[in-house]
């Protein structure tokens, strides 16, 4: 995939960014369990940080794909995983069905604020019994007198208590279960709507995650996106954007275990010579970066397909999959050479196995991957 200038002018905006407004604050944000997420997506809305691949008449840059996907692997230089993610959940998860099949008056109302970050916004589809499964979510969006009732749950929701609107997905009819999902924007202030107390997790400490509640939660037909039934359709189309950068966005963490661990063992000593020099250490560290360039090389395969007009779906089940096995390896390797220091949880190396630990879980879990793969290769029973 070839880079302009465009590209690296949005990279280096995106770097500065994360270096002057993020980093110096990770670590209180991290120590309190929530990052400010109005006020910084306020300052990187103004920057057209969040709708670069939006159209301009609502506010975007218009765009194509590989500029957001540019931009969202320098959003891994940010120190933790809570804030790239919460970026990803903006621009990559909550809107882009929005974007693509919303009314131009829905589009107005809540395309524009979530693109100029004067409202934060998340995607509710996941449910305590339904997570990668998402054909069986059981919350319900009945039509009454003009309006949907929403009834039902979510669960392990980003940014869902500062979120000024979810974009939900409901069961709006009795149809076969993959014709009978929409997607319906939900505004937080709507009577009947509230959230859990924040989750406490393992990692991704300063993303606010919690459980979501409906009670006869009343919104107007006209909040539905696109047409009727089509929801599941809409989100495995979201999908592929979600996985695209969930990959992507994981690339800078991933080299930062290796430098960091590259800085230590050069470092410190052990038996009369720095731990680098021995040979299994600096082996490994340099096939873990050849891993990570395999990985790249992957993300912008799969971008380069998307933004020519290809189905990605293969390609971004491979990415997403990847991302997820080197996440789950490259920081708990790095961890290994560290040794005692790299047990303590403020070390950096063992707060990107925490957070990015979420790889194979979050957007699909690498199992659903594997069978997305499967099928498209023809392999097993299911054909």
């Amino acid at each position: 995939m070839l880079f302009t200038e465009e590209h690296n002018e949005i990279r280096r905006t995106v770097a500065s960014f994360v270096e002057k407004e993020v980093n110096p604050f990770v670590d209180q944000w991290e120590e309190e369990g929530i990052f400010p997420a109005h006020e910084v997506f306020q300052k990187a809305g103004k920057l057209g940080l969040l709708g670069i691949s939006k159209p301009v008449e609502f506010g975007g840059m218009g765009l194509d794909y590989s500029y957001s996907m540019a931009a969202m692997e320098q959003w891994g230089l940010v120190t933790c995983g809570s804030i790239p993610m919460a970026v990803g959940v903006q621009t990559d998860m909550a809107t882009p069905a929005l974007a693509r099949f919303g009314s131009d008056e829905l589009r107005r109302q809540f395309l524009v604020p979530a693109i100029a970050g004067d409202m934060v916004t998340s995607i509710g589809v996941s449910e305590p019994h339904a997570g990668s499964d998402v054909a069986a979510i059981k919350t319900t969006a009945r039509k009454k007198d003009g309006d949907y009732v929403i009834n039902g749950s979510k669960m392990w929701i980003t940014n869902s208590t500062q979120a000024d609107y979810i974009v939900v997905l409901a069961n709006t009819s009795d149809e076969q279960k993959h014709k009978n999902k929409s997607l319906i924007v939900v505004p937080t202030d709507t009577p009947g709507f509230s959230t859990s107390e924040r989750l406490n997790k393992l990692g991704m400490r300063s993303s606010d995650t919690a459980q979501l509640f409906f009670d006869d939660v009343v919104v107007p037909e006209s909040y539905r996106i696109g047409e009727e039934g089509k929801g599941f359709q809409m989100q495995m189309m979201q999908f592929q954007e979600e996985r695209l950068a969930g990959a992507v966005m994981t690339i800078k963490g991933l080299e930062q275990c290796i430098t960091n661990t590259v800085d230590y063992t050069s470092q410190r000593e052990a038996f009369g010579k720095s731990l680098i020099e021995n040979q299994i250490v600096h082996m490994r560290l340099a096939e873990m970066q050849m891993e990570i360039e395999a990985l790249r090389a992957l993300c912008y395969q799969a971008c380069e397909l998307y933004v020519g007009g290809g189905d990605p779906t293969l390609l971004a089940s491979y990415a997403k999959l990847k991302a997820g096995q080197l996440t789950r390896r490259i920081p708990s390797d790095c961890l290994q050479f560290w040794g005692g220091m790299g047990y303590m949880w403020d070390n950096p190396v063992s707060r990107s196995m925490r957070d990015l630990r979420l790889t194979s879980i979050g957007g699909g879990a690498d199992e659903v991957m594997l069978g997305i793969i499967g099928k498209r290769l023809g392999l097993g029973t299911e054909r």
